[in-house]
Order: C-alpha cells, then sequence, then structure tokens
C-alpha cells in the first residue's frame, strides 16, 4: 500500500530535505524514523526539494508499506522524530499516486522586514535601505508571462527542463515594515523563489528596471539574474493534487 505523509519542519538544522552523503537531512530524519517504528527499511519520496535552511510548513512525502494504523504510526513518529518535525498526517492513497509527480501547485513564501527585530531574525531577512514593493509588484507580475525560468535556476542540476507556470508572485505588507512574498506554481527549479527575491530587491533597490527584469528572464542565463537571497526566509506552505 501506499501512504502520504504530509508534515512540516524547521529546516534551520537540517541540510535541506534530501538526502546528503555527509550532512543531516530533513529526508534521512524522517526515513530513520519510519524504519524504526516499522522495523524495516524504509525509503520515502518528497513533493520537492527544501535547500539549506528553509523551511517548510507543509511537506507531502509517500512510502510504501503493508497495513499500518495511520494514526498510531503518526502517534509514534512525532514521539520519536525531533521537535523541529513534526507529523500532521498519515494516510493511504491510491497506488498511483505519487508526492512529487502528482502534485499541481507549490507555493512558497519568503519573508522580508526592513527594521532590526530580534523576534523575526531567524526567519525572515533584514534588508537595510529603501524598497519600492509597487516596483516590485509590477515586476513581479511578469513572471506570468514566461515559462522558461533558466535565468533563476543553479546550474548544472539534473533537470529535463527549465520550464515552470507561475499561477501568482505578488509581494503583500503584512505590519508596517513587514512584507511577504508569495509565488506559486506547478514545479520549481533549485534555488529559483530564491534567485528571483534576490533580482526584485535589485528592481525594488533602483538597481534594475521593470524592462531590465524583463530582460533578466528572456535572457535565460544565471548570470544575469540577481544574487540568492538566505534560506532561512523561506518557506514551502502549500502543495495542491
Amino acid at each position: 500500500m501506499r501512504y502520504f505523509i504530509t508534515l512540516s519542519y524547521d529546516g534551520t538544522a537540517y541540510h535541506g530535505w534530501q538526502v546528503q552523503p555527509h550532512s543531516i537531512s530533513v529526508q534521512e530524519t524522517l526515513q530513520h524514523a519510519l524504519s524504526t517504528v516499522l522495523r524495516q527499511p524504509i525509503e520515502v519520496v518528497g513533493a520537492g526539494r527544501t535547500d539549506t535552511g528553509v523551511h517548510a510548513r507543509m511537506m507531502v512525502a509517500h512510502f510504501d508499506f503493508g497495513e499500518v494504523d495511520c494514526a498510531q504510526l503518526r502517534y509514534k513518529l512525532n514521539k520519536l522524530l525531533p521537535s523541529d518535525i513534526a507529523i500532521q498526517k498519515v494516510e493511504p492513497v491510491a497506488e498511483d499516486c505519487h508526492a512529487r509527480f502528482s502534485a499541481t501547485s507549490r507555493t512558497y513564501h519568503y519573508f522580508i522586514h526592513v527594521e532590526k527585530n530580534p523576534f523575526r531574525r531567524a526567519y525572515s531577512w533584514q534588508v537595510y535601505g529603501r524598497l519600492d514593493f509597487d516596483r516590485m509588484n509590477e515586476a513581479a507580475k511578469l513572471l506570468l508571462e514566461y515559462e522558461d525560468f533558466t535565468s533563476f535556476s543553479k546550474v548544472n542540476t539534473d533537470v529535463k527542463t527549465n520550464l515552470c507556470q507561475v499561477t501568482e508572485a505578488c509581494w503583500e505588507e503584512l505590519e508596517p515594515g513587514v512584507w511577504r512574498f508569495t509565488i506559486t506554481a506547478n514545479r520549481f527549479l533549485r534555488n529559483m523563489v530564491r534567485a528571483i527575491v534576490g533580482t526584485l530587491v535589485e528592481v525594488g533597490r533602483g538597481k534594475l528596471t521593470v524592462e531590465g527584469f524583463r530582460k533578466v528572464i528572456e535572457e535565460k542565463n544565471r548570470c544575469s539574474a540577481g544574487e540568492s537571497v538566505p534560506g532561512h526566509a523561506l518557506f514551502l506552505v502549500d502543495i495542491k493534487y
């Protein structure tokens, strides 16, 4: 039988979702807990890969096993897993359901604050100087007009295509000086959200025009885009199937 696990995690202590040769990852930690509870080696497949330090309010992974009591499995996993990983749900799904390939959309949030705040520093990026968020929103709308996001992809990845369908991209002020970027797409490339945010910040600082942002997209060259912003302010928040 196939099961979906819905979980959340604080990515601060992990080198991303995916298993790494010499570093601790969320996937490895979850697999170890599952294997311990179910008393046999278990591999899980996640809905995507989050980078080092990136968080997830919602991640979905699947694994295959015989019949289990889902409520009991959830309880035992939460007892065994560290406090920075929490299981919300374990549920049986159809055999052909795939945590990654069956997903139709994913949504990320990125948080920025403009005033020093010791209580935001762990989950938001402090930006110095004034940003023009109206202009940043104008540039963000351009993302919905394109499908090839090579300019915002980490180079030398193993993906077969850099095509993505972005359906939402906007900045919203949550309270004075605190902003959230929301972006939704059917799929994301490695480092894509952080590179987009970094390039939009250049627009906000006046270093890049809105049309310049369009040119960055069209050049399909990572060197044309801005620097990637820190991962600690990025959250995977929703996955739809």
